[in-house]
């Protein structure tokens, strides 16, 4: 990490050389706007998706669903790979910029076909998919990381500068679902996909004008290594970008074949995972063990809640399409546009959490890692009750009230923000340090494993009995599975304290 942002200062001060807006670095608001306007570009994507599956390819929900969880399954497996050849090779600027211009021809490539610049096939269509998949596994991860090199270790402003960052995540993706969701649907996919295009084309342009605010933040690790000569003569940055490209047609060739990522690459990727971790936990000494052992049961409990989680962009898309009256005081909202729900109610209600941790933290009350995940599955269930309830009331020619929709959405958020902001920081806490990086893909591929299972679930609505028995299942497994967390949390949370006592020692 380099260290010019604080040299020579407090811990929370900033160098003096360094340029700042309301005490943070101004490379930090350059980050925070093209991650926005990635965001805009990514969720505007997610809001049509489902629906671009199904009458492009004029294909029933099950199969559109499966597909839509492979896509979304692979966009969260890449970022593995993207944030390796970052940190060892091209540096986090040049993956971030490469990640953007895949990105961007990827929209692209889907709004020249809509518009007949290009055939519209699967070729172009599931190709620009790919560009899309690729460049988010070099975007990604790398920006976060970005933002966290812009402050030493110590300094207390760092919080309060992925708070920022977090906020323009969360405004890009509330805006997104409202303009390209609202013109995609109503005028057609490809100029909602344009408009996202021309998000990522503003999210690029910013970073490329800001850069030079950066100082020596992201730039390659080892500038002599891009220098050096590999096979057939081709330097490393060369051949970093060459891969990429070559990626492509396999991230294509995947996505247009979900059952085959489900049923085979899934499946091995994960038990090899597994059985890893398990080996390393058993040849480990006892803290390490348990610490491994908790972590792996929580990322396992992780998965089933973002399984039920993610149903937001496929089978609840789907019922707010089919079954719900969506006409406000005469006007009529498209379905996609309330993806942005989830985004808008995380602004709300991000603040009152953070309060409410502090004051139960200082008080000795707040509950453990374990026990918010339990409530975090216990929530995501009960947000599912409310569409069973909207499902029975979409009966023959009747529709369901928005109020359904909205009371969903509101505990499916209050569930994400029990259970998201600990993920990353329990990892960090209990995984060994030479398993750390091992433990960290873990639980990003754990996100992968749970778009493909979500897929799969929302497929189940396509069969006969529709919507509501899809819901009722969910609500049952999402329940038990945040009873029998909280069951075995007792145990998860003594091996959490042996696992930090041996920090300690």
């Amino acid at each position: 990490m380099t260290s010019n942002t604080a040299a020579g200062a407090g811990a929370s001060a900033p160098h003096s050389s360094e340029r700042t807006f309301l005490g943070h670095p101004i490379a930090l608001y350059v980050l925070f706007f093209t991650e926005l306007w990635e965001r805009f570009n990514f969720y505007g994507m997610r809001a049509l998706l489902i629906f671009y599956f199904m009458q492009t390819f004029n294909v029933e929900r099950g199969p559109a669903s499966e597909s839509y969880g492979a896509y979304n399954g692979l966009v969260y497996a890449t970022p593995l790979l993207g944030g390796m050849l970052a940190d060892r090779i091209i540096g986090y600027r040049r993956s971030i910029i490469l990640g953007a211009i895949l990105m961007g021809l990827g929209e692209f490539g889907l709004t020249f076909s809509g518009f007949g610049i290009i055939p519209q096939n699967h070729v172009t269509i599931f190709s620009s998919l790919a560009l899309v998949i690729v460049g988010n596994g070099f975007f990604k991860p790398n920006i976060s990381t970005l933002v966290g090199t812009l402050y030493r270790q110590g300094d207390n402003r760092r919080d309060t500068a992925f708070t920022i960052f977090y906020m323009g995540i969360n405004i890009g993706a509330f805006l997104s679902p409202i303009a390209c969701g609202q013109i995609g649907q109503r005028y057609g996919f490809h100029y909602g996909f344009g408009l996202a295009g021309i998000g990522m084309v503003v999210g690029l342009i910013i970073f490329l004008c800001g850069k030079h605010l950066l100082g020596d933040h992201g730039l390659p690790p080892n500038p002599e290594v891009l220098k050096s000569r590999r096979v057939m003569g081709i330097r490393r940055d060369t051949a970093v970008y060459a891969g990429a490209v070559l990626l492509v047609p396999i991230a294509a060739f995947l996505v247009s074949t979900p059952h085959l990522v489900i049923r085979y690459a899934a499946p091995v990727v994960g038990a090899a995972f597994l059985l890893y971790v398990i080996w390393e936990a058993f040849r480990s000494e006892h803290a390490e063990r348990v610490g491994l052992f908790a972590a792996l049961l929580l990322i396992f409990f992780s998965i089933v809640f973002w399984a039920c989680f993610e149903q937001a962009g496929s089978s609840m898309n789907l019922f707010t399409e089919s079954c719900v009256d969506r006409t406000v005081f005469g006007y009529t909202i498209e379905a996609s546009v309330f993806q942005s729900v989830n985004a808008a109610f995380i602004v709300l209600l991000a603040p009152f959490f953070t309060y409410l941790w502090t004051r139960l933290g200082r008080a000795g009350l707040e509950p453990s890692s374990p026990v918010k995940f339990g409530l975090a599955l216990i929530q995501v269930g009960a947000g599912f009750v409310f569409l069973v309830i909207a499902a029975r009331h979409a009966t023959g020619a009747a529709k369901a009230g928005l109020v359904w929709i909205f009371l969903a959405y509101f505990f499916h958020t209050t569930g994400e923000l029990c259970l998201s902001p600990v993920g990353l920081s329990m990892i960090t806490k209990l995984a060994p340090a030479r398993l750390g990086g091992l433990m960290m893909g873990m639980w990003f591929l754990s996100s992968a494993f749970a778009h493909l299972i979500g897929g799969v679930i929302s497929s189940m609505t396509g069969r006969e009995g529709g919507f509501e028995p899809v819901f009722k299942m969910i609500v049952y497994f999402a329940c038990a599975s945040g009873v029998v967390l909280l069951i075995l949390s007792p145990v998860i949370k003594r091996w959490e304290r042996i696992r930090l006592e041996s920090h300690h020692r």
